[in-house]
């Protein structure tokens, strides 16, 4: 009877920081979270590359032959928009990830670390077990556009640009002077001019306001902060 009384009280729920299953919950929790934003990390990687080889690719078929057109670079710019769109919204998921990492790394390990539990404090694993039940994406479209532009892709469109500006002044002697370069730029390629202007316009409006808002953009609490670390403070 005794044990059948013992069997009826409930199981408490509630785990302590002190409990071993919890530690190896958490600790495999950490593990498998960690794991989602390297995936997420290689596919940020592998989008940069295609922009990266698709950059290269055109910019050395433009420059190879002088009966190519240089249309091609327009539509490189075109494409790298298309590349900045997929990448910003994989950075997205990775950014989601990535703060449930920070999280666990701020209020698990370090004070673990530390041997510390006076540091547990806040409503840290209520904001866990919400996000785990309801995922949410943490920042916007538009700032993971800015920060991988930022980053990486507007030093692509500077190239594109450096190469398109190099293929008008080789391949046509006619394009030294201003007059001559913009006349060069609105020939050489099947297109109407309207509708090249109406292209080139459209896309260069949409860089140069990237690249204004993310030159002016304040340092946002998802980046690396930039802090000086001394050897010294690491000494094995």
């Amino acid at each position: 009877m005794k044990e059948k009384a013992e069997s009826k009280k409930p199981a408490s729920t509630q785990a302590t920081l002190g409990d071993k299953d919890y530690y190896a919950v958490m600790a495999h929790f950490y593990r498998g979270e960690l794991g989602r934003i390297m995936i997420w990390r290689q596919r940020l990687d592998v989008t940069t590359n295609w922009a990266i080889m698709g950059t290269t690719a055109m910019v050395t078929f433009g420059l190879s032959r002088p009966e190519n057109t240089h249309l091609i670079f327009l539509f490189a710019n075109y494409l790298l928009l298309l590349l900045l769109n997929i990448e910003a919204r994989r950075y997205r998921f990775y950014d989601a990830f990535r703060a449930r990492v920070r999280m666990l790394e701020a209020h698990f390990i370090m004070p673990v670390v530390m041997n510390s539990q006076k540091m547990l404090q806040g409503d840290w694993r209520s904001v866990m077990s919400e996000d785990l039940l309801i995922p949410t994406l943490k920042i916007s479209k538009t700032m993971a556009l800015l920060r991988r532009f930022r980053r990486n892709y507007m030093y692509i469109f500077l190239l594109i640009a450096l190469g398109w500006c190099t293929k008008i002044w080789i391949h046509y002697p006619n394009s030294h002077n201003f007059s001559g370069f913009v006349e060069a730029l609105s020939s050489h390629h099947p297109i109407p001019p309207v509708l090249f202007w109406l292209l080139f316009g459209l896309a260069y409006a949409i860089i140069g306001t990237l690249t204004v808002w993310s030159l002016t953009m304040k340092k946002s609490s998802g980046e690396f902060a930039v802090k000086a670390m001394h050897r010294k403070k690491w000494t094995l």
